[in-house]
């Protein structure tokens, strides 16, 4: 696997994160299409299913290892499941961000193989500048 295409996988997990669960965000808490959709009968299942399948077949192409690809599995089916479940199942559906975890997952998995993608930030310098409301001091 190449730097540039595992970079590749990298970058079409983090569109599925922010579609799936980050269309609309206030502070910490987001919700996106696989929220919305979980109200609707079908549109949910067809939605999470495909961008479940899309999220696998990056990691197959990344090569992620063996146990990354449970845990996107696992996360995956545990939020495909709760929408079989009127009601109930919808709303653990609506805040439940398994399309995100299994994305942060892969991205980690490459992140430790390949390092980050070109022009993108680290995530933990990203949460100390929300959280201080600044930006972190650079050496000249």
């Amino acid at each position: 696997m190449s730097r540039e295409n595992a970079h590749t996988a990298w970058r079409s997990a983090e569109q599925i994160k922010r579609l799936s669960d980050r269309v609309v965000g206030i502070g910490p808490i987001g919700v996106g299409l696989d929220g919305l959709l979980s109200w609707v009968p079908g549109a949910n299942a067809v939605y999470s299913i495909g961008a479940g399948g899309f999220l696998m077949v990056n990691a197959v192409k990344a090569k992620a290892s063996a146990r990354t690809m449970t845990k996107m599995a696992a996360y995956l089916v545990a939020d495909s499941a709760t929408s079989a479940v009127p009601i109930v199942g919808w709303t653990i559906d609506l805040l439940f961000p398994g399309h995100l975890m299994a994305a942060k997952e892969l991205q980690k998995d490459i992140e430790g193989r390949h390092g980050l993608p070109d022009g993108v930030e680290d995530p933990k310098l990203q949460k100390r500048r929300w959280w201080s409301g600044r930006s972190p001091v650079r050496a000249p």
